[in-house]
């Protein structure tokens, strides 16, 4: 067993390794049981496993004969009948055989029960004509769930990492209930032994590796309770162990969520099959590497194909000069003939058409349409004009009237489907057509007129993209007999066109084929020579009569033969599938005209028939049986009516096309004659364009029968279907082109099209045509057999190319629907087809599901539609998804229409019910992970380097602070304390803070002396109550206001360190009250300030549901203080005492306090005051959170210290009243104002439509100089933009917005103030990014993106941009670590334990080359500096700061960087329902989060379009898609994203997200 081979067959998958073990038993002689089987396996594989309680597999059906011929007849309508194909059922149960080894669990996606949409069953089509009542048993395999999906990511440390998180492999409990309900219904999760021992054997490769906990699930028994609706997702499946994993902060989560991701982790670390060569080098320019062909591709080695020529066409003495000449000859000498026959919906004969009569109506049509429509001297027709012909099926007789009606006529008809409504699936494409051909005139027939969808008014509605139609009724009474003197012009056939026929492209658009007088006459005498056709035959048509064979043998060829043809439309066949061969029967039909889906339900539903006779037949003609599954139909038809008198050699398959009409026809055999042969083909040769004979593996092969010789008088060759015609090999797969004088001659009013399909000259190996003949491309992929047969393999349009592979849409929905579909798919329904994403066409397949179908089901049939899919075809599908009954786009005649269910996936509208996303299995030319370098280079070299080449360092330095001159000042410059009480004596009444409520009003305001009373009262009460020592930390918890503002600087008189807190939000304490708790208990506060309704919640019940409420520091409450002063007001002995502590949680998710001392506090608001040019008579507004950063020191310092007034409006007031801020900007004719993102935003949203009622309020901003966001992330260019332009009407200046940037270790590094330039902004690459450069490039670059500069930087800062790794600075414009030093920097972290390492380490570091003795900060944000043409005040060049994104919050994923934002821009714009996303990494996987705005059941289709956009953006796979509702992804004051404890929610199974997909 050590020296297990891998199976080199088709099959690539993780159960290679037990080939061993299933070769063994397949030798056992003579037929096995399940049971038995399971006895000899579980014996072979006993030494192997380690001991765990056994477990049997309920026996599966045994395939003996009777329960195959069983399932033969039982499958019923269920399933497309074109693909069925008992031969391939069997291939692809034994593929899947394979795979039921190995069970893997693959993590089901969890659906919130609302999400579970339930299908239109009202909209059903008539029942299947299997009844579902009788036993399936004995169709469905119990088979395991396996997967083939497998990429082996990171190696060997994968194993260990697992084993070192001791997760399970058993799929854990993803239940989304959640509300408590008890869990039942769990399902047993087996844990085959081979699973385990796969495990087993790949931990056993990697020494001193622990284990995996394999957990040993015990299969419970059902549960009693039933009463779960079968909307809930993966119920608990046994009771699985779930792991602990450790989150950010080191605190263990017990998680669901998380076990699934690890299961996800397990599936995608499978060995994959090698992936082709790679698509990019990692050059600083990723190049599109042309892949490595593989020395085992089959190549063609035959000789060059020789053009095949049909048999000469025979000449007939009394053959008509044009078809119409035939219609008058019958019409006159056999007017009593039948020509047509229609039957009513029961299959009875409804009316009969004689030849006579046929003459007779079309005459009158003719004469009607030429003389009656208009006037004499204006006719509305003129010959040559195209007419739309709009009748139904059910109405043949109406059809072949008008059609010969406008051939006497000498108008061009255009047959088309009846338009059912104006959204109809492919109108638009009509309307293309009708407009191409120039169509403004349709006739119809009453009854059709009256059922088209009409305006209120009667009229009928312009259908979508049409052009402007007359409608004419064509039934007999409306008709004028022709004058005695009128006769229609029959001239002899010509090059003129005949009539049109519509053709739809893979693309959707339609276009119309042209076939000429003489292609439509010579085409008729081709079919009857080779069909044998003669006059007073009868011919039963099941086909559509408007185009193709229905109307080419039905209403053309039978007319020229004077044939009586019987019409069975579609609607006849549903409700009574047998009425075609009841017809045959009854009329002794010699010819019948039908499908592969024609003679699937006849052969249901022939029960009942016990006296049919079908022995008249001389020819049935099978219209599809080009289709590589007719060959199965046909056997079987044969097989179940050879007893009926049917003769084997009278089936007829051809093959057809709109361009080339048709192109080859089997003749019918001799009697006794020897059947042609089929061709077994390899898959693998087929996809890659070569014809090789299947040997080694019968389950990839396909059995094509011939569709006999081409057509009389025909030429044929064999082309490579791209690029120019070349001659193929003999052995080589091709497109077929045909020259005849029988086939189309152009679409119609497309010239540029015509010409490479209807004209085109086939070459030779050395590019040379081969004569002068042009040939028509017909669209059909196929080779020549012996005996010069036509084989045909695939059509042009179902042809999808991947990797450079060729795979054919038929023969993957052939495979599809062999996975047992009975259970999940409704009617068979499932459309394949490509999208292009990242370089290469992805595999989706769309299947409708049945109403009954459980998520079970369903998600099972999904992976093993995927396994079976691999196997066959070896290839991989990039999306399955399952849409409800009755929801995708159909065609005409109920078929899928393809090209709109694509274009609504694309879009996001097709509303899927389940899907299943394979991007890590079939994505295999991504890039290659970048490996960093190890620097080679030390920093002083760099340095070097970047001045020999002529770059700066990047640095760039503030404005001077200046010097202080007056004596008197510096006391109140040394501590704000001072400076209040110097303000409170010589300016007592000035008025320093205004703060607004929701009206605009002003509540509250304080003047210099006002705010220095009450913080005296403060003092005093704290020096009485609080037990405090001097340089105790006093928590402030406050709401935004002015009480926070005397709170403050009351500690400062008494001596004690205020630390502003949030306060606790009281609809929602468990979330925030915690977070207020953490930082009491961090900052050892011995005290809490706050207001009475506030102390009431910390000591509330509901408080005490999240934190511990009696162990809370004294708590005073300081709203009616007693008027007392304080003995005395203290005052630090140096500046370099801390002033107050800072505390804020990053978007990390870390909580970090850092310390500010008196100096600090000092020059930042000088610095301040310098910049923005404040003193004593400016008024600024502030709109933002006063808890920390800069917004603190805006709202609670900045005034103290420069003695402007500030406007404070407590962002939440704009919730109750979104134009709070901007109408007070214009009423109090503001100049500077400041505020947070989350403001911008919630304007931009809330008043973007509304500028004209603002405007008529007389709202004017104008006044408005600069509006600074402070913020401490990249600036937002797209959202400031939009305010810019959104506000514009209201006279906001293009410049005045602009942004600050500040840091934990610098609050205030840049602000733009009223000195200088206006911020500048750069295009960067995104890709370079990724590798940690920056490339400047020019708007609208491909990959580009907008970066704005971050604000003027201030008065004593200065910073450089270092190389984080090496700490050497770095030259312009290059990506590092922004550096800053400055006087107003904190003095530290505020920790516990004083950890000095890392207060060192951010606070004081020094740089390793440069200037070696300056202390710098860092501040952990990447950014560049980039010098620009504009001057600052000092007439200097003006150096830029932008600032890319924080180091923390980055993810490395493939050995690049990647900041959230650019993936999450991008993850927004992929669907208009997205609201808000955030993406973070989880072992690994990049997990993406998005909020959905628009209804439930569009939540699975953003799921695709996520992927897609993020693989074509980012080149990365997404592993988990989880869909939440609006206002899930938390943000914190200043409108960033808390990413990390979105993260944590999520392990925790606290989202109750709506959908959660993983992608495998």
């Amino acid at each position: 067993q050590a020296n297990v081979r891998p199976n080199n067959g088709v099959i690539s998958s993780p159960c290679c390794k037990w080939t061993e073990p299933m070769v063994l038993l397949s030798s056992l002689p003579g037929d096995i049981t399940q049971k038995g089987y399971e006895k000899k396996r579980a014996k072979l594989l006993a030494s192997y496993i380690p001991q765990l309680p056994s477990k049997t597999k309920a026996p599966g059906p045994s395939t003996s004969s009777a329960s195959r011929h069983h399932r033969a007849h039982r499958s019923g309508g269920a399933r497309d009948e074109r693909y069925r194909s008992d031969i391939h059922t069997e291939a692809v149960q034994a593929a899947l055989a394979k795979h039921k080894e190995e069970k893997m669990a693959l993590p089901m996606p969890t659906k919130r029960r609302s999400a579970f949409v339930q299908s239109p069953i009202d909209t059903c089509t008539p029942p299947d004509t299997s009844s579902a009542s009788e036993d399936e048993g004995s169709l469905r395999r119990k088979a395991a769930l396996s997967a083939v999906l497998a990429q082996s990511l990171q190696s060997p440390e994968y194993w260990i990492n697992r084993s070192v998180q001791s997760s399970s492999t058993s799929s854990s409990a993803s239940s989304t209930l959640s509300h408590g309900e008890p869990k039942t219904q769990p399902q047993p999760q087996l844990q085959p032994a081979a699973s385990v021992l796969a495990d087993v054997l790949a931990h056993t490769r990697i020494e001193n590796s622990v284990p995996p906990d394999v957990t040993s699930s015990t299969p419970q028994e059902r549960g009693s309770r039933v009463d779960l609706p079968p909307a809930v997702r993966g119920m608990s499946r046994g009771q699985s162990r779930s792991s602990m994993l450790d989150t950010a902060d080191g605190v263990p989560v017990n998680s669901r969520v998380s076990t699934k991701i690890q299961q996800l982790l397990n599936t995608l670390k499978r060995p994959k099959r090698p992936p082709l060569s790679e698509f990019f080098l990692d050059d600083s320019e990723e190049i599109v590497e042309v892949p490595q062909p593989d020395p085992n591709t089959p190549k063609p080695e035959g000789r060059q194909i020789i053009p095949v020529k049909g048999e000469p066409l025979g000449v007939v003495s009394n053959w008509p000069p044009a078809l119409q000449a035939a219609l008058a000859r019958w019409g006159a000498t056999q007017a009593k003939s039948p020509a047509l026959t229609a039957l009513d919906i029961t299959g009875k004969p409804l009316y009969t058409l004689t030849y006579g009569k046929l003459w007779s109506r079309s005459l009158k049509l003719a004469y009607t349409l030429l003389n009656k429509l208009g006037t004499k001297t204006e006719p509305v027709l003129q010959p040559g004009d195209r007419v739309a012909l709009v009748y139904p099926n059910s109405d043949p007789g109406m059809f072949w009237v008008a059609f010969y009606g406008c051939l006497l006529a000498e108008v061009i008809p255009v047959p088309i489907e009846v338009p059912l409504s104006r959204q109809d699936a492919g109108s638009q494409q009509i309307g293309f057509l009708l407009g191409s051909c120039g169509v403004s005139l349709a006739l119809t027939s009453e009854v059709c007129l009256k059922g088209l969808p009409k305006t209120p008014n009667g009229e009928i509605i312009q259908f979508k993209g049409w052009p402007r139609m007359k409608w004419v009724v064509t039934d007999t009474k409306y008709l004028t007999k022709p004058s005695k003197d009128w006769q229609p012009h029959i001239p002899t056939a010509n090059t003129d066109t005949a009539y049109i026929e519509y053709k739809a492209s893979k693309e959707g658009t339609v276009m119309g084929v042209a076939v000429s007088k003489i292609s439509m006459l010579t085409h008729c005498q081709a079919l009857t020579q080779a069909c044998n056709y003669c006059e007073g035959e009868t011919l039963v048509n099941v086909l559509d009569c408007k185009k193709d064979m229905g109307m080419w043998h039905g209403v053309l060829t039978s007319v020229m033969n004077r044939i009586h043809t019987i019409t069975v439309p579609y609607a006849v066949m549903k409700a009574c599938p047998m009425s075609w061969v009841q017809r045959v029967h009854i009329h002794k039909a010699r010819v019948a005209l039908v499908k592969c889906r024609d003679l699937h339900w006849a052969m249901m539903a022939h029960k009942d028939q016990k006296d049919t006779n079908l022995s008249s037949i001389r020819m049935l003609i099978v219209a599809d049986g080009a289709n590589p599954w007719s060959v199965s139909s046909c056997d079987a038809f044969l097989n179940v009516f050879q007893s009926h008198g049917l003769k084997p050699e009278v089936i007829c398959p051809c093959a057809t096309s709109p361009e080339a009409l048709t192109v080859a026809i089997r003749r019918p055999g001799a009697r006794g004659a020897p059947l042609p042969a089929r061709a077994i083909l390899s898959m693998g040769g087929l996809s890659h364009g070569v014809i090789r004979v299947n040997t080694e593996d019968k389950n990839s092969a396909l059995t094509v029968q011939d569709v006999g010789h081409i057509m009389p008088g025909a030429l044929m060759c064999i082309v490579k279907p791209d690029g120019p015609p070349q001659l193929c090999k003999t052995d080589e797969i091709g497109e077929i082109v045909i020259n005849s004088r029988a086939g189309g001659t152009m679409y119609y009013g497309l010239p540029g099209v015509t010409k490479n399909t209807f004209e085109v000259i086939p070459v030779n190996q050395a590019g040379a045509p081969i004569g002068e003949i042009p040939f028509t491309r017909t669209g059909l992929l196929g080779f020549v057999g012996p005996g010069s047969l036509v084989f045909v393999v695939g059509k042009n349009e179902g042809l999808l190319m991947v990797s450079g592979r060729r795979h054919n849409a038929d023969d993957l929905v052939a495979t599809a629907l062999a996975v047992e579909p009975v259970k999940t798919v409704y009617r068979g329904r499932i459309a394949v087809f490509s999208v292009t994403v990242f370089y290469d066409e992805r595999i989706v397949i769309v299947a409708e599901q049945r109403p009954d179908a459980s998520e079970e089901d369903s998600f099972q049939w999904m992976s093993r539609v995927l396994q079976a899919i691999d196997s066959i075809h070896q290839v991989g599908l990039y999306c399955l998804a399952l849409v409800p009954a009755n929801t995708l786009p159909k065609t005409p005649l109920g078929g899928i229409h393809i090209c709109e269910t694509k274009q609504n996936f694309l879009e996001g509208n097709l509303h899927p019910c389940n899907i299943l996303m394979c991007p890590h299995t079939c994505v295999t030319n991504l890039p290659k992970p970048r490996q960093k370098q190890p620097v080679d280079v030390g920093p002083a070299s760099m340095l070097v380097g970047n001045l020999v080449a002529g770059k700066r360092i990047a640095q760039a330095t503030g404005r001077e602070l200046g010097v202080v001159e007056d004596q008197d000042l510096i006391r109140k410059h040394q501590f704000l304390s001072e400076a209040l009480q110097w303000r409170a004596q010589t300016d007592p009444d000035h008025v320093l803070y205004v703060l607004l409520n929701a009206k605009g009003v002003a509540v509250c305001t304080a003047t210099c002396a006002q705010l220095h009373k009450r913080a005296e009262k403060i003092t005093a009460t704290l020096m009485e109550r609080g037990g405090l020592n001097t340089g105790d930390n006093v928590v402030l918890l406050y709401p935004p206001g002015i009480d926070l503002i005397a709170a403050f600087y009351g500690c400062l008189y008494a001596g004690v360190i205020p630390v502003t807190v949030r306060p606790p939000h009281p609809q929602n304490l468990a979330a925030t009250l915690p977070t207020v708790r953490m930082i009491i208990d961090v900052s050892k506060a011995a005290c809490i300030l706050t207001t009475q309704p506030l102390m009431r919640i910390l000591r509330s019940r509901e408080a005490a549901a999240s934190v511990n409420v009696k162990t809370w520091p004294t708590i005073i409450d300081t709203d009616d203080l007693p008027r007392k002063r304080p003995p005395h007001i203290y005052k630090p002995p140096t500046a370099e005492m801390l002033a107050y502590l800072d505390f804020s949680v990053s978007t990390t998710g870390m909580l970090t306090g850092v310390k500010m001392s008196h100096a600090a506090v000092s020059t930042l608001c000088r610095s301040i005051k310098l910049q923005c040019e404040l003193y004593s008579s400016r008024q600024i507004a502030i709109c933002l959170d006063p808890y920390c950063g800069l917004g603190f020191v805006l709202w609670c310092l900045s005034s103290v210290y420069s003695g402007h007034q500030s406007i404070l409006i407590p962002p939440l007031e704009l919730e109750c009243s979104l134009p709070l801020w901007l109408s007070t900007l214009s009423q109090y004719k503001i100049r500077d104002t400041f505020c947070s993102y989350s403001v911008m935003e919630l304007c931009t949203k809330g008043l973007g439509t509304q500028t004209e009622i603002l405007k008529a309020r007389g709202v004017n901003l104008s006044c408005v100089r600069s509006c600074v966001v402070i913020a401490e992330e990249r600036p937002r260019l797209a959202l400031t933009m939009s305010f810019s332009k959104l506000f514009k009407d209201l006279g906001l200046s293009s410049r005045a917005v602009s942004t600050a940037f500040g840091s934990r270790v610098n609050l205030a590094i840049c602000l733009q103030g009223t000195a200088g330039p206006d911020p500048s902004t750069v295009y960067v690459d995104m890709k370079s990014l990724r590798h940690d450069r920056v490339r400047l490039v020019e708007r609208g670059a491909p990959q580009s993106l907008p970066l704005m500069e971050s604000g003027t930087i201030l008065p004593g800062v200065r910073v450089i941009i270092v190389n984080p790794e090496t700490r050497g600075p770095l030259g312009d414009s290059h990506l590092g670590e922004i550096w800053v030093n400055s006087p107003h920097s904190a003095s530290g972290y505020y920790t516990i334990y004083g950890e000095e390492s890392l207060q060192a380490d951010h606070f004081n570091t020094r740089l390793s080359f440069g200037e070696p003795h300056t202390l710098w900060a860092r501040t952990g944000y990447l950014g560049f500096i980039k010098r620009t043409e504009l001057l600052d005040a000092s007439g200097d060049r003006h150096d830029a700061l932008f600032v890319v994104g924080s180091l923390d919050e980055t993810l490395e994923l493939r050995g690049l960087r990647y900041h959230p934002i650019d993936i999450e821009t991008s993850v927004s714009r992929a669907h208009r329902s997205i609201a808000e996303s955030a993406v973070f990494t989880w072992t690994n996987l990049l997990v993406v989060v998005a909020e959905l705005s628009g209804s439930e059941q569009e939540a699975l289709d953003l799921v695709p379009l996520v992927t897609n956009v993020v693989l074509e953006e980012h080149h990365l796979i997404v592993g988990v898609v989880v869909i939440v509702d609006p206002g899930v992804i938390p943000i914190n004051s200043r409108g960033e994203k808390q990413r990390m404890h979105l993260r944590d929610s999520f392990l925790a199974d606290q989202l109750d997200p709506i959908y959660v997909a993983y992608n495998m």
